[in-house]
């Protein structure tokens, strides 16, 4: 017969602060991003960022793990400084809009190295729209002509009030060019950016959103490799940011553009598989993004130069909206400590804490 078990006084049962992780909901995450101002919190994302990049050759890197399936990825974008571990749980479902479900969900974890324990817990559906946002205007800094001051967005689904708000924010853009397939998405960003200083022109083809715009944003779903620009569509001068490009087969620029653009990138090794840079021999020349914010390499040369960044999202990006939000949500409300951590008093003893919960 088992001993009975004494019972624990109410002080006893609680957890301790090393099993209390904050965890950001997505409710929080609106809060915060409100509390900040959506402009404000997408400058200092893209502070983070560019931070994290002038550091590059500190973190680990490898490609994001990802398991591919018929109708969509699923994917972990693992990453560290030698101090804080991060990593994102991210899938990418073009089809789940047709059912009434998100095209990308995400959530995400930043860790002590030293301890191993988990020091914060966050939705990184919302944090993911707006570090991409931050991370292409953040690029667009460096690679953008001078002075621009228009944008066309093609493709305007969940990523495009952020992408458009970013260069807002960032380059100071004060036009935005819309066009998508479906009109109800184009007339959706018009709807939303409403009232956000910029003047909205909806069009009815993608060669007439590029009409007069500096910077052309790519951002389509589809899961296939498609032509959404030609080479005949892109003058001189102007700066392509290509983010639709995420996964092998899935490309959105014509292989002539991709030939004459200067291109950059961020992990090459991922950028191969996953970007317009798949379309292309081994042999292709491009620049790696942190070269260029870390001052090793050239960005942008001339006003004749077409630039292209090569944009399929990278786990360091990741880490530096994980350590802003850690460092934002401190003494703040937009939070709550969750007990995720089994702690015991005896390190030893996890099965005692175990019985002595009864």
């Amino acid at each position: 017969m088992e001993p009975p078990v004494k019972p624990l006084k109410p002080a006893e049962l609680a957890p301790s602060d090393k099993a209390l992780v904050p965890f950001v909901s997505v409710d929080h995450m609106m809060r915060l991003i409100h509390h900040i101002g959506v402009e404000a919190m997408l400058r200092d994302l893209a502070g983070y960022i560019e931070a994290d990049f002038r550091r590059w050759e500190l973190f680990d890197k490898t490609p994001r793990v990802a398991s591919h399936s018929e109708v969509g990825v699923i994917e972990l974008m693992p990453t560290s400084d030698g101090e804080a571990y991060g990593f994102k749980y991210v899938n990418g479902h073009p089809k789940n809009t047709k059912e009434g479900l998100q095209t990308v969900t995400a959530f995400g974890l930043l860790a002590d190295v030293y301890t191993g324990y988990p020091v914060l817990l966050t939705e990184m559906t919302l944090l993911t729209a707006m570090r991409t946002a931050a991370t292409s205007a953040m690029a667009a800094k460096y690679l953008a002509p001078k002075g621009a001051h228009c944008m066309a967005m093609i493709g305007n689904g969940a990523q495009a009030e952020f992408q458009t708000l970013a260069m807002k924010a960032l380059l100071g853009i004060d036009s935005v060019r819309l066009y998508d397939i479906d009109s109800r998405a184009t007339e959706k960003v018009a709807r939303n950016l409403a009232g956000h200083g910029l003047t909205v022109v909806c069009c009815d083809t993608a060669e007439e959103a590029i009409e007069g715009a500096q910077i052309l944003t790519t951002c389509t779903a589809d899961k296939q490799n498609a032509t959404i620009l030609t080479d005949n569509m892109v003058g001189a001068g102007v700066h392509i940011n290509a983010i639709g490009g995420d996964c092998p087969g899935k490309t959105e620029l014509h292989r002539d553009i991709v030939a004459r653009a200067e291109m950059f990138v961020e992990y090459p090794e991922q950028t191969r598989i996953e970007g317009e840079l798949q379309q292309m021999p081994e042999d292709h020349p491009f620049t790696e993004l942190w070269q260029v914010v870390s001052g090793s390499a050239p960005g942008r040369r001339d006003a004749q130069q077409v630039t292209l960044f090569d944009s399929v999202g990278f786990a360091i990006e990741d880490f530096s909206a994980l350590r802003f939000v850690r460092d934002r949500i401190r003494g703040t409300e937009y939070y709550t400590d969750l007990d995720l951590l089994a702690d015991p008093d005896d390190p030893r003893d996890l099965f005692g804490m175990l019985m002595r919960s009864v």
